[in-house]
C-alpha cells in the first residue's frame, strides 16, 4: 500500500499518546494535562486497527487476485520486522536491571514465546509489561493468514458478517462474564489487567475492525470509493464514536466500559483510519511535519520509551535545576534519541538484511481456491 500521510499522522498520534500515558511511572505530567494522559492507553487500540487494516489489505489483495499465499514468506517477513528490535530491547531489560522502569520482570521465555500477556503475574513483574500488545499482534499474525485463506476459498458476505458478529458479541459476553466473576470473588491480584486487559481473546475488536476495512477495500472497491468521498464526515463520526467510548471508560475498570466500550472505541478508530486513508480530507490531505518520521520509528519508540523515561527520572532529572513541565523537553529528547537509535541501528538494518536475503526459505504456498 502506498504510504499515506493520514495514516502516518494517526500512528504518530498513537505513539505519543501511549508515551504520555506511561508518564504515570514518573509522576505524570501534572493535573493540567490529565485530559491528555488519562486515556493514553487507547493509542494501542489505534495501532491494532491500523495493523488489522494494513496486514489485512496486504494479504487479501493477493488472494483476491487468485494468487497463492506463502505462509513461510509472510512469517519470514514479519519475523524480520518484529524480532531484531524486540530482541535487543529484551536483552537490555534482562541484562541491566537498573535500567528497568520496575524492578522485576517475567521469565525470558514468556517474551520469546509471546505468551507474556497470557501468563503474566502483573502484581509482581511489571517491567517491560507493555510487550503485552506485541503478543496480541503476534497471535494475529499467526492466525489471520490461515483464516483469510479459508474465507477466500468460498467468499461469502453473509459468512464474513456472521463471523464478525460472533467475534464482537462473543467478546462482549466473555468480558462481561469474566468481569462479573472476578468482581464477585475479588481475588487478591490485579485481575483487570491479567484477565481482561491483556489476554488476546479479550482484545480482538481493534484488529477485527481493521480487517473489516481491508475487506471492504479489497472486495468492495466501489463502496470503498463512496466512503472515501466523505472523509471529513467519517472523521467527525469517528471522533464522536471514540468520544462516546471514552465516556464509558471514565471508569476504566468498570463493567460498562469493558463489556461494550472496546468495540465502540475500535469502531470509532476504524472510521478515523478510513478517513485518514483518503487524501481528500483534513486528516489525509497534508503531511504534518515530523509525523512521518515519528510513524517510521514508532515501533522502536514503543519498545524503548520506558527505559529512556526511567533513565532520565533516575539519573538525569535530579542533576538538573528543573521541575515539573520544564523537564518535559528533556524527557522527550532522550526518549526520541533512544527510540531513533534503536530504529536506525537495529530495526532498519534488520529490514535491509531481510530485503537482501529475499525469499530465501522454501515457500509453503496455500492456494486461495475460488478467490
Amino acid at each position: 500500500m502506498t504510504r499515506l500521510p493520514g495514516l502516518d499522522l494517526l500512528r504518530s498520534i498513537a505513539i505519543v499518546w501511549v508515551m504520555c500515558f506511561h508518564t504515570f511511572l514518573i509522576g505524570g505530567l501534572g493535573p493540567d494535562w490529565a485530559w491528555l494522559t488519562r486515556f493514553g492507553w487507547a493509542g494501542v487500540d489505534i495501532f491494532f486497527v491500523l495493523s488489522g487494516f494494513l496486514i489485512g489489505s496486504q494479504l487479501l489483495q493477493g488472494l483476491q487476485r487468485g494468487e497463492s499465499l506463502s505462509l513461510r514468506d509472510f512469517y519470514w517477513r514479519r519475523a524480520w520486522r518484529i524480532l531484531p528490535a524486540f530482541g535487543v530491547t529484551l536483552a537490555v531489560y534482562l541484562a541491566f536491571p537498573l535500567l528497568r522502569e520496575e524492578p522485576n520482570i517475567e521469565a525470558w521465555w514468556q517474551f520469546a514465546s509471546f505468551t507474556l500477556n497470557l501468563l503474566i503475574d502483573y502484581g509482581q513483574n511489571q517491567a517491560f509489561s507493555h510487550a503485552w500488545s506485541l503478543c496480541v499482534e503476534e497471535h494475529f499474525y499467526l492466525v489471520f493468514p490461515l483464516l483469510a485463506v479459508w474465507m477466500a476459498r468460498r467468499p461469502s458476505a453473509p459468512r464474513f458478517i456472521g463471523l464478525c458478529a460472533l467475534l464482537v458479541l462473543g467478546g462482549i459476553a466473555l468480558r462481561t462474564g469474566v468481569w462479573l466473576h472476578n468482581d464477585a470473588l475479588q481475588p487478591q491480584r490485579p485481575w483487570f489487567i491479567e484477565d481482561i486487559y491483556y489476554p488476546t481473546w479479550m482484545r480482538l475488536d481493534g484488529l477485527l475492525m481493521g480487517v473489516v476495512l481491508a475487506v471492504v477495500r479489497v472486495y468492495r472497491p466501489g463502496r470503498w470509493a463512496q466512503l472515501q468521498a466523505r472523509p471529513n464526515v467519517l472523521a467527525a463520526a469517528g471522533l464522536a464514536l471514540a468520544g462516546l467510548a471514552l465516556l464509558l471508560f471514565r471508569n476504566r475498570t468498570g463493567l460498562a466500559a469493558n463489556a461494550v466500550g472496546w468495540p465502540v472505541l475500535s469502531a470509532g478508530f476504524a472510521l478515523l483510519v478510513l478517513a485518514a486513508s483518503s487524501r481528500e480530507g483534513l486528516l489525509g490531505r497534508w503531511a504534518l511535519p515530523g509525523a512521518s518520521w515519528l510513524a517510521a520509528i514508532s515501533y522502536s519508540l514503543y519498545l524503548s520509551h520506558k527505559l529512556a523515561m526511567h533513565a532520565v527520572n533516575t539519573w538525569l532529572a535530579p542533576a538538573l535545576p528543573l521541575q515539573g513541565m520544564a523537564l518535559f523537553p528533556v524527557y522527550a529528547a532522550v526518549i526520541l534519541a533512544v527510540g531513533a537509535a534503536l530504529h536506525y541501528l537495529v530495526e532498519r538494518p534488520g529490514l535491509m538484511l531481510r530485503d537482501r536475503l529475499g525469499r530465501r526459505p522454501a515457500a509453503t504456498h496455500i492456494a486461495p481456491g475460488a478467490a
